[in-house]
C-alpha cells in the first residue's frame, strides 16, 4: 500500500464518509467507541467471500482526531486504486452508514447477505452529465407515473435485456414518453437489505437463526442511504454511474424522477437533512418522497431544496408568497378515499367529489392518486371486496381492511361479458376521476392496462409475478391502454383541468361564468342532499389559456355515480356554441371516448340522459352563424 501520512485537520468542516482533497483523503465516522480503524482490503467484483476478509492495512484513528463521537482524519499518499473501505470500532466491523456504494449485494435476494460486511469502493468513477439539471415541471404540468425498478421490467413480457434494473427502466423511456408520463416516481432505489433478517436479530432467544426465504421488496427498511442499490444495476455494472444514467437519459427525454427514500426515525435530523441535499446535488433528482418518520420542517425550510419537489405526507400549507416556487407537495390517502367511495356509489359523497377534483392549494401541491403500493390495483379495486393475502403467509391478517372497492357482483376473475364491461366501465370512470381532478395526477404503473395482483393489497414480500408487471395485458386490456393515452393527451391540450391556482367559484373575469360552476340534474342548482349521487360541474374556457394565447372550451362534466340513469339538463353556452360528447364512460364499443373530430353533436342541447355509473364530458364547440 506504500508510505502514508495521517494527519489531523481541524481548518474545515468535511462530510461523514471519504472525501478527497488536495492533500489526500479526508475520513470521517460518527461512532461512540473508545477506538476506531479504517480497514482497507483488496477490491473484488461482487465484495466480500465465505470466511474472514482479508484486510490489506488498517489506520487507527488519533484520539487527537476526534470531536464528540465523530472521528476524524487526514490520510496522505494513500494508494486507493482498486480498495475498497469499511470501519472497525472497538473490535467490531461495520461498513460506512455514508458510504457512496458498496460491493457484496450485487445479486438480489442472495440469502446469505445479511451475513456480508458491506465495503465501499475507495474511488468513484468520473460521471459526464453534459450539461444534465432538473427540469422543474410546474406541479399542474405533471403526470406522474410511480414505479418499482425489479417489479417495473422483470417479468419476461417486459421485452427489455436488462430485466429488473436501471437499465431496464432507461429501455422502458420511449413507452413512458408515449403515455404523457413527465415525472417518474421510484420506490425506494437505495442500499436496503432485501432479505428478510431472522427473528433472532430483533433479541428473540428463541427466533430461528437462519433467513426464512422472504424478502423485503418494496425496501421500506433501513438503509444506507447514500448509495443506489446495488442489484439494481446487476453484476459488473457501477450502481452510482447507471442510476446517474438513468436520470439523465430521462431528463433527455423531457421526464422527470422522483425518488422515495424512508427513514426509520432513527436518523438525525441533520443527517437526513443532509441525505436529501446529497440525492439533489449528486443524482440530479427532480424531487424526493420523504417516507417513514421524517424531520420534513427541515427539509420545507431548507434553502437548497427551494426547487426541488418535496412530496410528504402533510404539511402545514405555506403562504404563497410572489416569486416563490411551489416545491412541496401533499401525498396521502385522502383522494383515493374519497373518490373510491364515490366510484361505488357509497352515500354522502357528492361534497368530498367536488372538494377532490377542485383542490389545488396556493402553497403546495397535491398528489392525487386512486391506487397505491399499499393497496389494492385499480383492476383489484373492481374485481375484489376483499383482500387476499394468503400467499404473504401471515392468514390474510396483514395489509389493510378498509379498501373501499366494490367487485361488480362477483369475487375475482369473471368471464361473464356483462360483469367485464361494468369492471371496465367503473375503470374509465376512475381513470376520469384522477386526470380531470385539478391536483397532479399519479398513476401506479401496471394500471394503464388493468394490472392484478389477485387481489393482493399488500405485496410487500412478493418478488414474483404477483408484484411484477405482466406486459401482455397490453394486449388483453388494450382498450383500456389507449384510454389512458387519450385522457392524458386531452388533459394536456385543456389547461381548464389543471390549472395553476385553485379555481375560486366565481366570475373573477366579469365574463359571464364562473371559472367552475356546480350542477344538480337541473342547471345551476346543485344537490349535496346525502343521498345524491351525481353533479355536474362546467369549466368555463376563459379562465385558462392554450399555449397560443387562445382561451380553453367550455366543459361540462357529469359524474352519475348512482345504479340508476338520470337525466341531466345542459347549462346554455355562449351564442354560437353547442354541446357535443367526447367522453362517454358507458360506451364500451366505442372506448369510452371519441377521438378529435369525431365528437358526437347532441341534437338536443337542453338536456341528456347520463346512464348508469357512468361520466359524461361535453365540450362546448363553436358553430357557424347559419348553422347555430
Amino acid at each position: 500500500m506504500g508510505q502514508y501520512q495521517v494527519d489531523i485537520n481541524y481548518e474545515k468542516i468535511y462530510p461523514m464518509g471519504l472525501t478527497k482533497t488536495a492533500d489526500g483523503i479526508h475520513v470521517s465516522v460518527a461512532c461512540p467507541a473508545k477506538t476506531c480503524c479504517l480497514l482497507l482490503f483488496r477490491q473484488t467484483s461482487g465484495g466480500s467471500r465465505k470466511g474472514k476478509d482479508k484486510e490489506l492495512l488498517r489506520i487507527p484513528f488519533p484520539e487527537e482526531g476526534r470531536t464528540g463521537d465523530v472521528w476524524e482524519m487526514l490520510v496522505r499518499g494513500l494508494e486507493t486504486e482498486a480498495c475498497e473501505y469499511a470501519f472497525e470500532a472497538d473490535g467490531v466491523r461495520f461498513s460506512d452508514p455514508c458510504g457512496h456504494a458498496f460491493c457484496g449485494r450485487e445479486q438480489w435476494g442472495k440469502l446469505d447477505q445479511f451475513r456480508t460486511l458491506l465495503k465501499s469502493p475507495m474511488e468513484q468513477a468520473e460521471f459526464d452529465w453534459e450539461g444534465d439539471h432538473p427540469l422543474q415541471i410546474p406541479y399542474e404540468d405533471c403526470i406522474v407515473y410511480r414505479a418499482h425498478v425489479r417489479g417495473l421490467t422483470r417479468h419476461a413480457s417486459s421485452g427489455v435485456e436488462a430485466r429488473g434494473t436501471f437499465r431496464g427502466v432507461v429501455e422502458k423511456i420511449p413507452y413512458l414518453k408515449e403515455l404523457g408520463i413527465t415525472t417518474l416516481e421510484l420506490l425506494p432505489v437505495t442500499e436496503f437489505q432485501e432479505v428478510m433478517m431472522p427473528e433472532y436479530a430483533d433479541g428473540n432467544p428463541y427466533g430461528q437463526a437462519e433467513p426464512t426465504g422472504r424478502l423485503n421488496y418494496w425496501g421500506y427498511a433501513a438503509a444506507y442511504l447514500y448509495a443506489p442499490k446495488a442489484s439494481y444495476a446487476g453484476k459488473n455494472h457501477d450502481p452510482v454511474t447507471e442510476f446517474k444514467n438513468l436520470v439523465k437519459e430521462l431528463h433527455r427525454a423531457g421526464i422527470e424522477l422522483v425518488t422515495e427514500l424512508f427513514f426509520t426515525g432513527k436518523e438525525s435530523p441533520a443527517f437526513a437533512l443532509d441525505v436529501v441535499r446529497f440525492w439533489v446535488k449528486e443524482f440530479h433528482v427532480d424531487g424526493v418522497h420523504l417516507c417513514g418518520q421524517v424531520p420534513s420542517w427541515m427539509m420545507a425550510s431548507d434553502p437548497y431544496l427551494t426547487h426541488t419537489k418535496l412530496w410528504a405526507t402533510g404539511w402545514q400549507e405555506p403562504p404563497a408568497g410572489a416569486g416563490k416556487p411551489k416545491h412541496l407537495g401533499e401525498y396521502n390517502d385522502g383522494f383515493l378515499v374519497d373518490m373510491r367511495r364515490a366510484l361505488k356509489g357509497d352515500e354522502d359523497q357528492m361534497n368530498g367529489l367536488v372538494f377532490r377534483s377542485r383542490r389545488n392549494p396556493a402553497g403546495m401541491g397535491v398528489l392525487n392518486y386512486i391506487a397505491g403500493t399499499n393497496g389494492f390495483t385499480m383492476m383489484d379495486m373492481v374485481s375484489y371486496d376483499r383482500k387476499h393475502n394468503e400467499a404473504n403467509g401471515e392468514n390474510d391478517q396483514d395489509g389493510n381492511d378498509y379498501n373501499y372497492s366494490w367487485n361488480c357482483g362477483v369475487e375475482g376473475p369473471v368471464r361473464k361479458k356483462k360483469l367485464q364491461e361494468l369492471r371496465r366501465r367503473q375503470l374509465r370512470n376512475a381513470y376520469l376521476m384522477v386526470f380531470l381532478s385539478q391536483g397532479t395526477p399519479v398513476l401506479l404503473a401496471g394500471d394503464e392496462f388493468g394490472n392484478s395482483q389477485g387481489g393482493n393489497n399488500n405485496a410487500y414480500c412478493q418478488d414474483n409475478e404477483i408484484s411484477w408487471l405482466n406486459w401482455n395485458q397490453q394486449n388483453t386490456n388494450q382498450d383500456l391502454l389507449e384510454f389512458v393515452r387519450h385522457v392524458i393527451a386531452f388533459r394536456k391540450a385543456h389547461s381548464v383541468f389543471h390549472m395553476p391556482q385553485e379555481p375560486r367559484i366565481m366570475d373573477y373575469l366579469a365574463c359571464g361564468h364562473p371559472d367552475i360552476s356546480y350542477h344538480g340534474v337541473n342547471a345551476w342548482r346543485p344537490e349535496f342532499e346525502n343521498f345524491r349521487r351525481q353533479i355536474g360541474i362546467m369549466y368555463c374556457g376563459e379562465y385558462a389559456r392554450h399555449a397560443d394565447g387562445t382561451p380553453d372550451d367550455y366543459f361540462f362534466v357529469t359524474y352519475n355515480m348512482h345504479w340508476e340513469p338520470h337525466e341531466f339538463a345542459l347549462p346554455n353556452l355562449p351564442k354560437h356554441q353547442r354541446w357535443e360528447v367526447v367522453f362517454d364512460t358507458s360506451d364500451g364499443a366505442a372506448g369510452g371516448f371519441y377521438p378529435e373530430g369525431s365528437e358526437r353533436v347532441l341534437t338536443d342541447q337542453k338536456k341528456y340522459m347520463v346512464p348508469s355509473r357512468s361520466i359524461m364530458v361535453f365540450v362546448g364547440k363553436q358553430v357557424s352563424d347559419e348553422n347555430a
